[in-house]
């Protein structure tokens, strides 16, 4: 297949009026990156004036090829890049380390027409966006993502934020890119956890909104697993199609669609918290085992039936994917909950499934339901 194949790249548009992007899902082709890049930036009123950038990157990152081949899409478009390393995991997404960032971007002397460029996971994403967001008050930003949960989640949409010690994301803003640029062949030097993990958003999308997507991949889970580039390729279009279709009708999480997208994560982000970032669950595998716990919910309150649950937990089990919390404290993990942003008027909102392809924000589950399920599954798998 010839990188320049267009057979071997999508595009998705994320329609957003003037703030309107595309995402670029590609397998290698990293030739038409200048072109697209180019394309973007005269979009927009900072982009024209583009000349210098910012590359942010992680040290599992920095030792493949990726940045070097964005830098050398930025030096063809007279672009100066200096590129930023910062240590990998959860622990880097805070305040500490946007300052330092910040201080970068000032002895480089940026302006307002300073690209910054996001090249890893989500961390990386969510900490390059947010400090695109805050510095000069808004700097244009190039997202290109290297594992699958940031491919198909959280390089989507704008959300940018960093973590306080006890509540993550929770200082953040909505700060569009100009373009995402995915390619499917970072996903080849990925750990098997973190393709996993990835797998977990993958689903995720065709419970909320797409049931055929979800027979999909229960059709193809062993060419997935084997990382067959088609078959990431179509996984990773389809995600970024469904969330980009929600963010352009709720860029701002105003009316209350863009919530569907949280579904598995408020309990979750309270598994994360309890368990530690960078403990016994890393994000995807927390939103696996919050999807199970809520899809559990949903069934209590008798929104589906026990077989709904059952064929969730099979992919899930089927990709590698955790779905149980046994051993957590089910008062921690309330606690927590009741410090969600989705949350209003002191009561616990969770995304709730009703059938396979369709959920709802709800909070019909009362503070002493959530206690009982909490406690039944902390102490068992039932």
């Amino acid at each position: 297949m010839s990188r320049s194949d267009e057979a071997a790249s999508t595009t998705v548009p994320v329609r957003l009026g003037e703030r309107s992007y595309e995402i670029t899902v590609s397998e290698g082709g990293w030739e038409a990156l200048p072109a697209r890049l180019k394309a973007a930036m005269e979009r927009t009123w900072a982009g024209r004036g583009c000349r210098k950038a910012l590359i942010l990157t992680d040290d599992n990152v920095a030792g493949l090829p990726f940045p070097d081949r964005v830098r050398s899409a930025l030096e063809s478009l007279g672009i100066e890049a200096t590129t930023a390393v910062v240590p990998h995991g959860e622990a880097s997404k805070g305040l500490t380390t946007a300052a330092t960032l910040y201080e970068k971007l000032v002895a480089m002397a940026a302006d307002r027409h300073t690209l910054v460029v996001a090249v890893g996971g989500g961390v990386i994403g969510d900490l390059g966006g947010f400090v695109a967001s805050t510095f000069a008050r808004g700097l244009p930003l190039l997202m290109v993502p290297t594992t699958l949960l940031a491919q198909v989640d959280s390089s989507v949409g704008g959300k940018v934020g960093v973590n306080l010690p006890k509540v993550k994301n929770i200082v953040g803003a909505f700060h569009q890119p100009v373009a995402v640029w995915i390619d499917v062949e970072t996903l080849n030097d990925l750990p098997e956890r973190e393709l996993r993990c990835g797998l977990a958003e993958v689903v995720k999308h065709g419970v909320i909104l797409d049931a055929p997507f979800f027979a999909e991949l229960e059709a193809d889970v062993d060419d997935i697993l084997a990382r067959r580039p088609a078959s990431l390729r179509r996984i990773v279009a389809r995600s970024c199609e469904i969330k980009a279709d929600v963010v352009s009708k709720d860029e701002r999480e105003e009316t209350g669609l863009r919530a569907v997208l949280n579904f598995g994560h408020t309990i979750g982000h309270a598994v994360e918290a309890t368990a530690g970032y960078g403990g016994a669950f890393q994000h995807g595998e927390a939103v696996a085992v919050g999807m199970v716990a809520e899809s559990r919910l949903a069934e209590r309150l008798g929104w589906v039936d026990a077989e709904f649950t059952a064929r969730l937990v099979r992919l899930l089990e089927r990709f590698g994917l955790p779905t149980s919390i046994v051993g957590l404290d089910p008062d921690a993990l309330l606690e927590s909950m009741a410090r969600d942003k989705k949350n209003k008027g002191g009561r616990i909102r969770l995304v709730l499934p009703r059938r396979m392809g369709e959920v709802e924000l709800t909070d019909a589950a009362s503070v002493d339901d959530l206690r009982s399920l909490l406690v039944d599954l902390c102490r068992s798998d039932a």
